[in-house]
């Protein structure tokens, strides 16, 4: 089974890319081929041009935007990594979705509007913060972010949401140890869905 893993943060030596990594490493041992889109290694542009959005005049993906879609074309589950900023993902992470799994390759136009594309695939998603986790679900930032990225991104496209997993509390003093222990975590994750035999 291929997953593609979609991660986003600026610094090759993140927390955020080490939880990718330990659940890339997680995948191939249970059988998995996970395939590392690591949008700022690959500089990806995340904007959106005016010739990409659908209008009367007709819109097409441009080509860096084809590539990856032929690329992601045969993947059956999609993992996002990234960490909060402003209680959302990071601009680069939208623009992402905004791009590849706009029309076309997300969803497409069925009778009575917009026709998801990739049902039958999941979703899951690993995120992190500076603020413990509580915190984010006392002020609700935790609610509000699962329902604007996780389920809106989910309903659109057919995807079937099957965890998030959130570390809170991740400072630029954590510990290697903990560190360690938050990609046994992200390793859980992939056991536990997609682990052999199931």
């Amino acid at each position: 089974m291929k997953h593609a893993l979609i991660v986003s943060h600026p610094k090759a030596d993140s927390f955020t890319l080490c939880i990718a990594r330990a659940y890339a490493e997680a995948l191939k041992a249970h059988g998995h081929e996970p395939v590392m889109r690591d949008l700022y290694r690959m500089d990806f542009d995340p904007r959106l041009r005016a010739e990409e959005i659908p209008d009367a005049a007709g819109f097409g993906p441009a080509e860096d935007i084809k590539t990856e879609r032929a690329l992601l074309a045969d993947v059956e589950s999609f993992a996002f990594f990234y960490p909060v900023w402003f209680n959302a993902p990071p601009a680069m992470l939208k623009g992402y979705i905004d791009r590849v799994f706009s029309m076309g390759f997300g969803y497409g136009m069925g009778d009575g509007g917009n026709l998801p594309l990739l049902t039958g695939r999941s979703m899951v998603s690993f995120s992190s913060s500076g603020a413990p986790k509580s915190w984010m679900i006392q002020t609700g930032a935790w609610d509000a972010m699962r329902k604007l990225f996780d389920d809106h991104v989910a309903n659109v496209c057919g995807l079937s949401v099957l965890d998030h997993t959130h570390f809170g509390g991740i400072v630029p003093s954590i510990t290697p140890e903990a560190v360690a222990s938050c990609a046994q975590d992200a390793k859980a994750v992939a056991a536990r869905h997609f682990g052999k035999g199931r």
